[in-house]
């Protein structure tokens, strides 16, 4: 009997828990600018990049099919800026989305959102028998509440992410527009 309670134990805490995006969702609430304020994972490359990683911006732009156009920019150190795209498949549940980045499936989903204040996404990349996930925490301003900011980590450890692995990013200089 201990046993079976012992692996019974070890199964339902590998599950991850699913996350339901919220129920009124509205793709075109998300359109415009957000800043990246804060960033958890998983991911081994995480702890070697922590240290150098500061606020970026996303431009997000909701499509005609309902599908979202990510755009990613980050002011690096030497003045040049780091560029990522992403075009997130809408799915048949309202705030979950799909996309191929760096080969990898992505499972993205929009966690808790105020469209003129802030939004919280968990993305879970599916790679090998391990999947990582990515937390974030996106506001409209460059400043977010620590009450925010707490949820966000709180949120974050529930998700079996390790705390010296949740950063709250420096703010830091913007790109121009590409």
């Amino acid at each position: 009997m201990v046993l079976l309670v012992t692996v019974l134990a070890v199964v339902l805490t590998s599950i991850r828990a699913e996350v339901i995006p919220p129920a009124d969702f509205n793709v075109q609430g998300m359109a415009g600018k957000w800043y990246l304020i804060g960033f958890a994972t998983n991911g081994q490359w995480f702890v070697q990049h922590r240290a150098s990683m500061k606020m970026g911006t996303a431009m997000l732009n909701p499509t005609a099919d309902g599908d979202l156009d990510i755009s990613y920019a980050s002011l690096k150190p030497d003045g040049t800026c780091w560029r990522m795209n992403n075009l997130a498949k809408k799915t048949d549940m309202p705030g979950k989305f799909t996309y191929t980045s760096w080969g990898n499936e992505n499972d993205m989903r929009v966690v808790d959102i105020k469209y003129d204040q802030y939004a919280l996404t968990q993305t879970v990349k599916a790679a090998g028998d391990h999947p990582t996930v990515v937390n974030k925490l996106y506001g409209r301003g460059v400043n977010l509440s620590q009450d925010l900011q707490d949820r966000f980590r709180q949120f974050s450890l529930e998700s079996g992410i390790l705390a010296e692995n949740i950063a709250i990013l420096p703010q830091n200089g913007e790109c121009t527009a590409a």
